[in-house]
Parts: structure tokens; C-alpha cells; sequence
């Protein structure tokens, strides 16, 4: 027996072919040692199979093969326009050997001896076994006198060894050896057939249901396998090979009538005519594997171009808004009316609650789709998105920045024009009141002032007109008060801009002519009066008395009553206790203004009946020293007796009012410690969450950041609420609270801080479970990974500087030197991780980089490949070939994006795929 020609057609081992080289083989049969023998050996392991030596020695198989191997060789040498009958009759001449190893191979091999005589011959198989041997199969006492003799055996063998190196040795599937890997691929190919269970090249394939099973699932069109019976193993043999030869180009190689009576089909036919079955689907296996590559590229493609779209979308309606809604905000024109300022705070507070929070989370999207996007677009092995010019996410906060600050800065400047209007329309009351007191004091007064009444006038009269100078002059000196305070209430006025100034400045402007013009002939009055006094006598002093008398509480009614009229502002209990004191005071005076009140009086009373009892009446009852009368200032007292309650009252109810903001004060101020505090906790919260990686799993972290969440719809009401008491408040005109340091505005800081941080966190706690998932990183790695990053962000931001990050890289084990060299390779890593030049890096940055070799990426250059095998070679592809190998949506995408091909001989509709695959990898602009 040729021992080698054993081992190759796995009838003998590898272990057993070792022992007959050292001389003698042992059969474990019969325990039998056989002498080495010529054979062959090609280097590659046979699984070790039990034999049987009388199966061996029956020609059954020889005639099985000699079948099989010459319709192999023909299906090549057909190619040449030749073949052979006869397996040893037509290759002993070695020519025909020849030519098909120079067919099978595509190599030359050395001119052959066209002669007759058997050392030509020779020759020619011996340059055919160099050649076997050059492509590294190692034959092993089969000499070129064997195959020119004719020896079956050898021939077949060499015949074998020939279909193993060209045939089946480059079949590979998983890594598995030739034959295991042929298996594999038949098993999966048939396994969802029912009746077909592939687990050998004989027994398996007997019913021929096998081989109809391999066609049907590569064309289903060209055999109907429902219709197909076990029980007809003829039928489904002849159909299998018919189709075959018919459709496949594959030749009959096997005999299905040897295939059914054989007891055991030949496995080395059936694994030669398998093979050509691999070989002929392999294209189609290629050209679905590369249609597959394509078709996820584009996928994913297609989804970052519908994220780019909705965040340049997003971006620029926001952006939009933002503009539109600035210019009103940061307007600080009003009609100076109160009525006018309320109406703008209301369209400000309507555009808080409705127009506002629906752009926040418009916001919140943006910024969630640009960070996925950008997440895909690493993980998919492409460059960083880079919005258009002004779009950026930075462009977004800042904008969003300076619209929260004109927010601010309107809602301040709201509350401020209120109180400041508020002020000057009290201020205008106070004036108005002022003004038509003092005029109806000066009515009169200038037309007296300039009567000549004293030069007709007797003496007692003249002293009656000296003295009511003076007690005129005296009232003139205390009514300068009163002046001064209008033109100080007009110039508060003019100050604070109140709205009708040109009224208020005339009115006050005359009040101020009149002062000085009467100052002036007052003056000049009590001048001629004094000249006129060496001629008269002096008046009389009971008159004169009560003329001084009465002129001082006259002026202090008049004030007592402008008091008690007079407008008050308050802010506080403080201040309304500051005005029941003053008031108290004003109280305990009124004694003493009695007491003054009853004297002017008793003197009034003794001129009467100092008359009475004289006989006087008529002028001599008049007092010559004032216009004042009794009556009068009875009248007076009586209206000031009668105000006082009223001012009581007044008071009474500011007070009831104060407490009242107090309690609104309080009210808020006992929401707003709850709420500050419970914000904080929150966002303290949210941030531990973030910064605790090392002990809580990216499920874990995503659980509670929703509960959070939850957390905050459920706490909605309150901040509501609190609304609604700071509306309280700021109706009523409360500017401060030293109940809480918190203000409304801090709160609704915070609140959007919180919703803010919890959106980022979860958005980037999902990025990483993709990123984990996609990567295939177990939780231990990326539980490392984030341990070894926190313990390096110092400042808790989520970013490392350059520093930082070297250091983490060097306590991962990640050797950088400290050369040029290891700056270069330092630099190199900084620019895949930060591509965009922030000097910062990302915690997703950083664990892309960390596995970035763990990950089969696609390239530019493996989806040119792809379109290279779908093409057939060419370097185009064509409109047809992508709608009947790839989906249609797809087919379609590539067709409208990729460019008309322009090289030599191109057909029309010829499209470039080289340059479009460079563009999906931004190596070239779309």
C-alpha cells in the first residue's frame, strides 16, 4: 500500500504517517506493521478515521473516482479546447498534465518534450511534480515512472493532491482546515432544509437532497425544494447534477447510480464535487457580504444626515426666536404710565409661562441630538460634525445666555419703572395739594400788597394797617416752607421724568413769580408804612394781640391740616410704625393747640365786650391788625378735630396692609427655603451620580437620574405656587425679603439648572451605554475606565486637560516617552480625541480612544473594496448593478450622490464609487 496516498485520502493519520516514515506502520485493527510504500504528503492535518483494509482493496471506489476525476479535469481543460477519456492512459505523457496545472494555476510552466519516448515523458511529469512541489505540496515517493506506467493509484493520488492544493485549500471558513471549513459552509447552507442534515462527503449526501438544497439556497429560482421526497434519492441526484452542468457551469462528476448502490459513496468524489459547488456560489457569497458592508455604511450614513439636518434645523429656529425675542426685551421705552408699565409686565410674565419653556426644551434637543450625533459619528469611525458658521453649540449658549440676561435685566428694569411711577404719581398728588393750597393762600395777597389804602387812612387805622403788615410778613415768613417744598416736589418730579412735566413746571414756575413779586411788594408796603407811622398812632394792642396770636395757629391749622391730607409711601411695618409714632406726637400736641385755641378766643370775647360795654360796633369790632377771625379759626379747629380719626384710620389700615405683605413676604420666603434647598440637594445629587462611576453601573446611574427627573415633575407645583405668591407680592408693591435669600428669580435659575444638568446626564450616560454596547466593553472595563477618569478630573467638570489625560493614559499602562517622539505620538493621540482643538477631553473621547483597537471599523478603503467585488473589478459601477444588489432605498441614495465615472472606455451612466466611498470618511468634500 502507498502510504501517502493513505494519508491524503484519510484512510491513515498524520500520527500513523509518522511512524511508517520511521519504517514500519502500525494498523490498530489487526495489529499488523506494513513496510513503507511510495505516497504523498502535502503538509496539511486529516482528522484521524477508522478504515477498513477489505473496503480499501475493493476497485468499487477506484472506478468512483476515476469518474470523478476526469470530469474534473475536463471542466478545465475544456478551456483549452481539449480533455481526456482515459485518467492513466491520457497523462502518462505528461502533456495534458501540463497543460491543465498551466490552466488551473494562470502560471507558465517550462516548454514540454513534444517527443514519443517514455524518457520524454518522464521528463514532462517531472516538470509537473516540480511545479506540485514549488506550490508547497511535499510528494512522497510518487515518481514520474508511476504515472508513465499508468499506475492507477499513484495516478489518482497525484490527481488528488492536485484538487486539494488548487480545488479545496483555499477554502477557509472560521479558521478552520480545508476539509472542517468545506463542511461548515454546507452545514449552514442547509440547515434550515428539512431532510438535510450534513455531517460527512458520503453518507450525507446519498439521497442527493444535499446538493439540491446547496443550489435552491443560492437560486432558488432554477429547483422547487418543497416538491423534492427523500424517497426518490435518483430523481433528486439526477436533478441536482443536471442543473449543475446545465446553469452552474459545473460538470457531472459523479454517477448517481454509484452515488444510491454504493454502500458508501467515494468521500474524496463527493468533496471534489462540493467544491466546485463553493467555488461557483463564492462570487455570490462576496457580492452579498460587500452588499451588506454597503448597505450598513449607507444606513448609518443616511441617520447622521437626518440628525445633521434636525439640529441645523433646531439651531437655526432657535436662533431665529432668540433674535426676534431680544430686541423686545432689551426695549425700555413705556408710555410713563403706570397702566402702561402693568401691561408690558404682564406680556412678560405670559411670555415666561407659555412662549419660553417650549424653546427650552427645543434647547435641550439640540443639544441631546448634537451629542448623539457626534457620539455615531466616532463610533462609526467618521470625522466630528461641524455645524454651519454661527450655528455652533456654542454659538446656541451664547446666545441663550444673553437672552436669559436681557430677561433679567427687563424684568429689573419692569419693577423699578413701577415703583418709580408708582412714586411719581403719589409725588404728583402731594404736589397738586400743595399748589391749591398756597394759591388760594396767595389770592388776594398782591392786589393788597399794593393797595395806597394808608395814605387816606385816619391814624388808629394806619396802626391797624402797620401791624397787619408785620403779622403778614410773619405768615409771608412761614408760608416759605410751603414753597419750598412744591419746587422741591417739582424738581423730584422733573428727576424721576414724570410724563406731563410742562404742567407741573408752569404751575410751579408761577407759584414761584408770585412768591418773589409778592416778597418784593410786601417789601416796599411795610417801607411806606413806616414812613406813615410818624403821623399815626399806634393800634390797638388787644387787636394787635390777637392778631399775633391768631396769625401763628392759624398757620399751624393750616399745616395740621395739609398733614392730616397729606399722602404717605411705605414698604414696611417699619416705616408705618415710624408714622403712628410721628403721629402720636402730633397727638399729644393737641392739648396745648386746645389751650392756644380756647386764649384766641377768650381774646376775641374781651374786645366784644370791651365794645359792649363802651357802646362800640360796627368797624370798631373789626381788628384793623388781621383778616383772621374767630370763626374762622373755630372752623379750622373743628376740621382738624375731625381728621384726626380719619387719620387714625388711614393709619390703621396701612398697618393691616404692611402685616399683610409681611405675611406674603413670609409666605414666599417659607417656599423658597424649601425649594433653594431642595434644588441644591437636586443638582448635588445629579452631579454624584455623575462623578460616582466607580461605584454605579451606567443602568444604575440612568435609573436615578429618571428618578430625579420624576422627582422634579412631581415638585412642579410648588415652584408654581411659588409664582403665583411672588405675582402676590409684586402686585402689592413688596421690593425686598430679608425672610429668605432667595429670590424668584434665583429659583427659576436653578430650576432650569436642574433640568438642564439632568438632560446632559442622561444624554451622556446613554452615549455611553452605545458606546459600551458597541464597543463590547464589559461593565469591568468601563467601570475602570470611568474610576481611572474621575480620579483624574480634578475639577469635576467631565473633562480632562492635555496634562490630565496624559497622566491617565500613563496609569492605564499606556507607555508615551518623554521625547520628541513621545510628544509626537502625545500630539497625534490629542488629535483623534479632541479633533475640534478644545483642549479638553470628554469622558466618550476618552473610552473611544481606549478601545478604538478592540473595534472592527469600516474604512474608506474597505467599502471601496466592497464596491470593487460588486462591480466585478471595474473600477465604475454601474445604475443596474446597485438596484439588483443593494435595497432600494439605498440603491438610490448612492445613485443621486455619487458622480458620473470619467475614466477611458466608461459605458453611459458609468458612476464613480471610489471618490464617493472617500466622501462618506470626509476625505473629500460631498
Amino acid at each position: 500500500l502507498h502510504l501517502g496516498y493513505l494519508v491524503q485520502f484519510g484512510i491513515l493519520s498524520l500520527s500513523s504517517l509518522s511512524m511508517a516514515n520511521s519504517g514500519q506502520y502500525y494498523n490498530s485493527n489487526n495489529g499488523s506493521a506494513y513496510n513503507n510504500g511510495p505516497g504523498y504528503y502535502d503538509g496539511e492535518e486529516e482528522e484521524e478515521e477508522e478504515w477498513n483494509r477489505e473496503d480499501f482493496l475493493d476497485p468499487v471506489w477506484e472506478i468512483q473516482q476515476k469518474k470523478t476525476f476526469t470530469a474534473w479535469i475536463n471542466s478545465f481543460l475544456r478551456k483549452a479546447d481539449t480533455s481526456i477519456e482515459d485518467i492513466t492512459q491520457d497523462l502518462c505523457s505528461g502533456l495534458k498534465l501540463m497543460l491543465l496545472l498551466e490552466v488551473i494555476s494562470g502560471e507558465a510552466l517550462p516548454k514540454p518534450e513534444r517527443g514519443r519516448m517514455r524518457f520524454h515523458k518522464i521528463n514532462n511529469v517531472n516538470k509537473a511534480l516540480e511545479f506540485i512541489e514549488r506550490k508547497g505540496v511535499q510528494l512522497v515517493s510518487i515518481g514520474a515512472e508511476e504515472i508513465v506506467d499508468g499506475n492507477v493509484k499513484m495516478t489518482l493520488g497525484m490527481i488528488w493532491t492536485i484538487i486539494l492544493r488548487f480545488a479545496i485549500q483555499d477554502i477557509t471558513v472560521e479558521e478552520m482546515t480545508a476539509k472542517e471549513g468545506l463542511l461548515l459552509w454546507c452545514q449552514r447552507k442547509t440547515a434550515p432544509y428539512k431532510n438535510v442534515n450534513v455531517q460527512n462527503f458520503h453518507m450525507s449526501f446519498q439521497d442527493g437532497l444535499a446538493f439540491c438544497a446547496l443550489i435552491h439556497r443560492h437560486r432558488p429560482e432554477l429547483i422547487d425544494y418543497d416538491k423534492l421526497s427523500k424517497d426518490n434519492p435518483l430523481e433528486n441526484l439526477n436533478l441536482a447534477f443536471d442543473v449543475a452542468e446545465k446553469h452552474l457551469d459545473i460538470p457531472r462528476m459523479l454517477d448517481p447510480e454509484d452515488m444510491v448502490n454504493n454502500v458508501k459513496p467515494d468521500e474524496r468524489s463527493v468533496m471534489t464535487y462540493v467544491s466546485a459547488y463553493y467555488h461557483a456560489f463564492s462570487g455570490a457569497q462576496k457580492a452579498e457580504t460587500a452588499a451588506n458592508r454597503i448597505c450598513k455604511v449607507l444606513r448609518v450614513n443616511q441617520e447622521n444626515e437626518k440628525l445633521m439636518d434636525l439640529y441645523e434645523r433646531l439651531a437655526s429656529d432657535l436662533l431665529a426666536w432668540i433674535k426676534r425675542t431680544r430686541p423686545i426685551l432689551e426695549d425700555r421705552s413705556t408710555d410713563n404710565t403706570l397702566d402702561g408699565v402693568r401691561d408690558r409686565l404682564n406680556q412678560f410674565r405670559d411670555y415666561r409661562r407659555a412662549e419660553k419653556p417650549p424653546k427650552l426644551e427645543e434647547k435641550a434637543l439640540l443639544e441631546t441630538t448634537f451629542n448623539t450625533l457626534q457620539t455615531r459619528l466616532r463610533l462609526s469611525n467618521r470625522p466630528a460634525y461641524l455645524p454651519t458658521e454661527g450655528k455652533l453649540v456654542s454659538d446656541i449658549a451664547n446666545a441663550w445666555k444673553g437672552l436669559e440676561k436681557a430677561e433679567k435685566g427687563f424684568e429689573e428694569w419692569m419693577l423699578a419703572e413701577m415703583q418709580r411711577l408708582h412714586r411719581l404719581e403719589n409725588l404728583y398728588k402731594k404736589f397738586v395739594l400743595k399748589c391749591g393750597n398756597h394759591e388760594a393762600w396767595m389770592e388776594g395777597k398782591e392786589a393788597q400788597q399794593q393797595s395806597q389804602d394808608f395814605k387816606s387812612c385816619k391814624l388808629n387805622d394806619l396802626k391797624a394797617m402797620m401791624n397787619k403788615q408785620v403779622a403778614f410778613e410773619a405768615d409771608l415768613g412761614a408760608h416759605q416752607e410751603r414753597v419750598e417744598q412744591i419746587c422741591k416736589i417739582a424738581e423730584d418730579l422733573n428727576s424721576l421724568g414724570y410724563h406731563d412735566l410742562d404742567s407741573v413746571n408752569s404751575r410751579c414756575q408761577a407759584i414761584c413769580g408770585a412768591w418773589d413779586r409778592l416778597g418784593v411788594l410786601s417789601t416796599t408796603r411795610s417801607r411806606a408804612l413806616r414812613e406813615a407811622e410818624q403821623v399815626l398812632e399806634s393800634l390797638d394792642q388787644l387787636h394787635l394781640q390777637f392778631a399775633k396770636r391768631a396769625a401763628p395757629f392759624n398757620n399751624w391749622l393750616d399745616g395740621a391740616n395739609e398733614d392730616l391730607m397729606d399722602f404717605f409711601i411705605v414698604y414696611s411695618v417699619q416705616e408705618v410704625d415710624s408714622l403712628q409714632a410721628a403721629h402720636s406726637e402730633f397727638r399729644a400736641s393737641l392739648p396745648a393747640a386746645e389751650a392756644e385755641h380756647r386764649a384766641i378766643a377768650q381774646i376775641d370775647a374781651e374786645v366784644r365786650e370791651l365794645a359792649a360795654a363802651h357802646g362800640l360796633s360796627g368797624d370798631a369790632l373789626i381788628n384793623p391788625y388781621t383778616g383772621l377771625t374767630a370763626r374762622e379759626l373755630a372752623i379750622k379747629w373743628d376740621e382738624v378735630s375731625a381728621r384726626v380719626p380719619a387719620r387714625d384710620q388711614s393709619l390703621q389700615q396701612e398697618v393691616a396692609r404692611q402685616h399683610q405683605n409681611e405675611r406674603l413676604r413670609r409666605q414666599f420666603a417659607d417656599l423658597a427655603n424649601v425649594a433653594g434647598p431642595w434644588i441644591e440637594q437636586r443638582l448635588d445629587g445629579v452631579s454624584s451620580i455623575c462623578s460616582s462611576g466607580r461605584q454605579l453601573s451606567l443602568e444604575e446611574q440612568d435609573r436615578r437620574l429618571n428618578a430625579i427627573q420624576d422627582e422634579l415633575q412631581g415638585f412642579k407645583s410648588n415652584i408654581e405656587e411659588m409664582e403665583r405668591v411672588n405675582q402676590s407680592i409684586q402686585e402689592a408693591f413688596i421690593f425686598d425679603n430679608p425672610h429668605s435669600p432667595y429670590t424668584m428669580e434665583t429659583i427659576r435659575v436653578g430650576w432650569e439648572q436642574l433640568h438642564t444638568s439632568i438632560a446632559k446626564a442622561l444624554n451622556e450616560v446613554a452615549n455611553q451605554i452605545l458606546m459600551r454596547d458597541s464597543k463590547g466593553i464589559t461593565n469591568d472595563e468601563m467601570t475602570e475606565f470611568r474610576k481611572c477618569f474621575n480620579h483624574f478630573d480634578k475639577s469635576k467638570t467631565r473633562r480632562l486637560d492635555p496634562i490630565e489625560f496624559k497622566a491617565c493614559l500613563v496609569s492605564l499602562g499606556y507607555n508615551i516617552r518623554n521625547d520628541r517622539q513621545g510628544e509626537q505620538d502625545f500630539a497625534r493621540i490629542m488629535a483623534l480625541v479632541d479633533p475640534n482643538r478644545t483642549g479638553q477631553v470628554g469622558f466618550d473621547a476618552f473610552v473611544d480612544f481606549m478601545t478604538s483597537e478592540k473595534t472592527d471599523q469600516n474604512t474608506a478603503d474597505q467599502i471601496i473594496q466592497s464596491f470593487r467585488i460588486l462591480a466585478g473589478d471595474l473600477p465604475y459601477v454601474t445604475s443596474e448593478v446597485l438596484r439588483r444588489e443593494l435595497p432600494p432605498d439605498q440603491a438610490e441614495y448612492c445613485i443621486q450622490r455619487m458622480s458620473p465615472y470619467g475614466g477611458p472606455d466608461a459605458p453611459p451612466g458609468a458612476l464613480d464609487y471610489t471618490t464617493f466611498s472617500a466622501t462618506l470618511y470626509g476625505e473629500t468634500d460631498l
